[in-house]
């Protein structure tokens, strides 16, 4: 259910109805609100959050549109915001980016039109999916993320396997090996809600240390079966989130702070948290109500997610607090830790993997049998993971490019910005900007 937000305008109006004073950008961000909420008979997960004016979902929910008409207001209202960025003012720039941000440097009412293109052009792409267009991998991403994932030959992941094999030394193939060591960092289930609750809490510490958040902000967290994800962010407005954790699969030990951080602080909680108390209470910016899947903003969303686990756990502060505080909790011997960190390290090295299958897969370069079977040889996967993994890319298709390549995106925009090593404050200054800023894909 939406929490109704009361907002204001750029002529100073309440947020409940239409507004003879509003701009043309404020019309247009509620035509594109309103274009977001259309989608949802056409597809069940388009619309990841909504806490815009409840009004407007019932509005929508009685006039339903067809994908065609929902397809062709898209593309007029790209034209009238002045077509899709290109590269949103950095044109010709080299080395380090600029100190200030893209509303600095364009102004806010420039920073929203860019925004509102870029997402309604993905809003676009996507009637045109479903209306049973068919894009080869890397353009569906392009089109829907404004991103395209880099081709990786196989000796790369290879050569990380290698270092495996040594690493896990003994008979049998490497994907046993793998999965007979890190059975005993499993965490038991009866455990499983402790540890996270744990986890929470310190990320939640060392986060409050860099931002400040809204005293009101809270999440629950819920156990779940039966999904094709590990976990999930539903965020409800009013600072509140419900976060699921799948059960289907065992949780590990490395799990809770992957979960807490990417999930919750700094992760997704905490960039929806800012963006409703900066951009929707803040500027009056209604676009920002509304959360559509696939587009770009998925793309800044979990590539943060994934590169607060690094600026809150710096080094190897992770496993320090996994030595000291979860493996006691958890029941489990600390004898292999560095062990199992060191080879956490190095399946960093396999997180390319992911997409390079789904390419193949859904551009039908390999079946699904030939994908899941690579995914166990090349990602380590066990064959109900890598059936997961296969359930994933057939729900969710090029979405995989968001993760391992937003990260190294994002990552590359803080190194640029002289905003490393991670877990810095110059690094939480920077991050920080991202995830409470409008972000332009292109000129990331």
């Amino acid at each position: 259910m939406g929490v109704s937000v009361t907002f204001l305008c750029a002529a100073g109006c309440g947020g409940e109805g239409g507004c003879a004073g509003a701009s043309a950008t404020d019309r247009a961000a509620e035509r594109y609100v309103r274009l977001v909420l259309a989608m949802t008979p056409h597809d069940k997960d388009y619309v990841d959050a909504y806490y815009g004016p409840p009004q407007w979902r019932s509005e929508v929910a009685a006039n339903p549109r067809p994908l065609e008409a929902i397809r062709a207001e898209a593309d007029s209202l790209v034209a009238a915001l002045g077509g899709l960025p290109a590269g949103a003012g950095n044109a010709g720039n080299r080395g380090r980016m600029p100190s200030r941000s893209l509303v600095e440097r364009l102004g806010p009412t420039q920073v929203r039109r860019l925004y509102l293109a870029q997402q309604l052009g993905a809003l676009s792409a996507r009637c045109g999916i479903l209306l049973g267009g068919r894009l080869t991998f890397d353009a569906e991403s392009r089109a829907l993320y404004g991103a395209v994932a880099p081709s990786v030959p196989d000796s790369t992941f290879e050569r990380a396997i290698g270092r495996l094999h040594a690493l896990l030394p003994g008979t049998g193939p490497l994907p046993e090996r793998f999965d007979t060591f890190r059975k005993q960092f499993e965490i038991p289930k009866e455990k499983i809600d402790t540890l996270m609750t744990v986890a929470i809490r310190e990320c939640r510490e060392r986060t409050r240390r860099h931002i400040a958040l809204p005293a009101s902000e809270r999440f629950t967290i819920e156990y779940v079966t039966g999904k094709s994800w590990g976990a999930y962010n539903w965020y409800k407005g009013d600072y509140r989130s419900v976060i699921q954790v799948n059960l289907d699969t065992p949780i590990y030990i490395h799990g809770p702070v992957g979960l807490a951080c990417h999930e919750g602080y700094p992760g997704h909680h905490v960039y929806n948290v800012l963006h409703e108390e900066k951009l929707v209470r803040g500027r009056g910016w209604i676009e920002f109500t509304v959360y559509p899947l696939f587009t770009p903003e998925s793309f800044i969303a979990e590539g943060s997610a994934e590169l607060g686990v690094d600026i809150t756990f710096p080094g190897r502060d992770r496993l320090e607090f996994e030595k000291r505080v979860l493996y006691p909790l958890a029941g489990l011997d600390t004898t292999q830790a560095e062990r199992y960190f060191e080879v956490r390290q190095v399946l960093r090295q396999l997180r390319y993997s992911g997409f390079q299958a789904a390419r193949r897969y859904l551009d039908g370069r390999m079946s699904a049998a030939e994908t899941a079977a690579w995914l166990c040889t090349h990602a380590l996967l066990t064959p109900e993971e890598a059936e997961e993994g296969i359930q994933f890319m057939d729900q969710y298709r090029s979405y995989v490019v968001n993760y391992a390549l937003g990260t190294d995106v994002l990552l590359r925009r803080l190194e640029s910005r002289g905003a490393m090593p991670e877990g810095s404050e110059q690094s939480w200054r920077e991050f920080v900007k991202i995830i409470s800023s409008p972000s332009i894909v292109s000129a990331l």
